[in-house]
C-alpha cells in the first residue's frame, strides 16, 4: 500500500518503521510542515515497560533510545518552605528533539520518505494514498477537517499551564508549589539530559490573571517565574521558546477523544485520536503504542482488507486507553481541587499527590483517604485487592463517559 504519515512527531515516524519491518513493500512518506531539525519542546517521560515493549518491536532504535536517555527514581517536593522526599519507581526521559532524530535516522535506514517544511491542507493533496495517517497533534487539521464523521469532542481543563526548560539538572521528578497574593503556582520538573531538564508550570485562571501572565510577554513572564520557583531553581535559569510570546503559549488542557478513529482511508495516531493530561506523563508511551497496534493490524493488508485492520485498531486501543484516561481525569482533577490537598502535613500530601488517579479520593475526606491507604499498604492481602480492584474499577467508569 501506499501510506502517507502526516506530522513528524514519534508516533508517525515509528509508525512507519513498524509497517516498514511488517511489510517491506508498502511505501511510505512522512510529512512534517516544519523544516528538517526544528523541534517543539523539551523533554518527554516514559516507564521501563515501554523501553521492554520497544526492544520487542524494533530492537535497533530501542537500542539508541536507552543509550540517549537519562533515569530518575522517586520524587522530591517542595510545598512553600517545606519539602518531602518520596522513593518510588525508576522513570526514564529524553529530549523530544533527540527522540525524533532517533525515529527519523531509523525510518530513513528502512526506506521511508521524509518530506520536511511540507504542509499538507487534507487528505486531497495526497490523492495516490491508499491510507493517510493524520499524527498532526491534538489540534489536528486533517481531523478538523472531518471532525463530524470522527465525532470529535474537545473539552479543556479549568487550569493554565506553560512548558518550559531549564538549566538545572534534576536528578529525582521534581514538584514545587508556591503560594502567592493570587493564590497557588507550582511546577513539575525532570531532567531529560545532561544539561536540561523540562519544567512545566500550572496554576489557576485566577491566579493566571492575577499575577499578570496573561499579558507578560516573553522575558518578563519567565523573570517573575524564576522568582517565584528561585528555591527549586536555584539560580538556574528558565528556557522558553522565542518565535512566539510566551502569553501565547499558555493553554488550559485540550482532552480530545473521538467516536471514530477512521474514515474514508484517513486514520487517527496520537494526540490527533486522543490526548491525556501531561501530568500522568503518558502521552509519547500512548502515541507509540498506538504506532505499535497500528503497524501490527496493517501487517501485509492490501487495501480490500484495510476497513477491517483500521476498525481492529480502534477497538484495541480504545480498550487500552480506558484506564489511562480514568487516570488522567483524576490527575488533572487533582490539581484543579488543589486546596484541598495542599494544606495537609507535606509527607501526606505528597502520598496523595501520588494516588492522585483513584477515582475514590475526590469523595473521601483527605485524612481519612490517608490514614486508610497506609491501612491498606501494610496489609498484603488488602494491597493485593487494591491492585486488582482499581484499574477494573477505573476502566468500568472511564467505559460510562462519552466514546474515545
Amino acid at each position: 500500500m501506499k501510506i502517507h504519515c502526516v506530522g513528524g512527531g514519534p508516533a508517525s515516524l515509528y509508525l512507519a518503521i513498524l509497517a516498514k519491518l511488517h511489510e517491506p513493500g508498502h511505501e511510505i512518506t512522512v510529512h512534517e510542515r516544519h523544516a528538517a531539525g526544528a523541534s517543539h519542546g523539551w523533554g518527554v517521560t516514559f516507564w521501563p515497560d515501554l523501553l521492554e515493549e520497544l526492544r520487542r518491536h524494533d530492537p535497533v532504535s530501542a537500542r539508541a533510545i536507552a543509550e540517549q536517555c537519562v533515569s530518575w527514581r522517586g520524587g522530591f517536593a517542595y510545598v512553600g518552605e517545606r519539602t518531602t522526599a518520596h522513593d518510588g519507581d525508576v522513570g526514564h526521559a529524553i529530549g523530544r528533539h533527540r527522540l525524533r532524530t532517533i525515529l527519523a535516522d531509523r525510518a530513513r535506514e528502512l526506506g521511508v520518505r521524509l518530506e520536511y517544511g511540507v504542509e499538507i491542507g487534507g487528505r486531497e493533496d495526497l490523492p495516490d494514498a491508499d491510507l493517510v495517517v493524520a499524527g498532526d497533534g491534538a489540534h489536528s487539521r486533517l481531523r478538523t477537517q472531518s471532525a463530524g464523521h470522527f465525532g470529535t469532542r474537545v473539552t479543556t481543563g479549568a487550569n493554565r499551564f506553560i512548558w518550559l526548560g531549564t538549566t538545572r539538572v534534576f536528578t529525582a521528578f521534581t514538584f514545587a508549589f508556591v503560594e502567592t497574593g493570587h493564590g497557588w503556582i507550582w511546577c513539575y520538573t525532570y531532567g531529560y539530559s545532561g544539561e536540561h531538564s523540562t519544567c512545566v508550570v500550572e496554576c489557576s485562571e485566577a491566579t493566571w490573571t492575577g499575577l499578570g501572565l496573561d499579558r507578560l510577554g516573553h522575558g518578563d513572564a519567565l523573570r517573575l517565574l524564576e522568582k517565584l520557583f528561585a528555591t527549586m531553581l536555584d539560580g538556574h535559569p528558565l528556557l522558553g521558546r522565542t518565535d512566539i510570546e510566551s502569553h501565547a503559549l499558555w493553554q488550559a488542557f485540550p482532552t480530545v477523544t473521538n467516536e471514530s478513529w477512521s474514515h474514508g482511508g484517513l486514520a487517527l495516531i496520537g494526540d490527533a485520536a486522543h490526548t491525556t493530561h501531561y501530568s500522568i506523563g503518558a502521552g509519547t508511551s500512548l502515541a507509540l503504542r498506538d504506532a505499535v497496534c497500528l503497524a501490527r493490524q496493517l501487517g501485509s493488508t492490501d487495501t480490500a482488507g484495510l476497513p477491517a485492520a483500521l476498525a481492529r485498531y480502534e477497538r484495541e486501543r480504545k480498550q487500552a486507553l480506558l484506564s489511562v484516561q480514568s487516570a488522567a481525569r483524576h490527575s488533572a482533577q487533582w490539581y484543579e481541587n488543589l486546596t484541598r490537598y495542599i494544606g495537609l502535613e507535606p509527607r501526606q500530601m505528597f502520598a496523595l499527590l501520588g494516588q492522585r488517579h483513584s477515582p475514590l479520593l475526590p469523595y473521601v475526606p483527605p485524612q481519612l483517604y490517608y490514614h486508610l491507604d497506609q491501612t491498606v499498604g501494610r496489609l498484603p492481602s488488602l494491597r493485593r485487592l487494591k491492585q486488582s480492584l482499581g484499574p477494573r474499577l477505573a476502566r468500568a467508569l472511564q467505559s460510562r463517559r462519552p466514546p474515545a
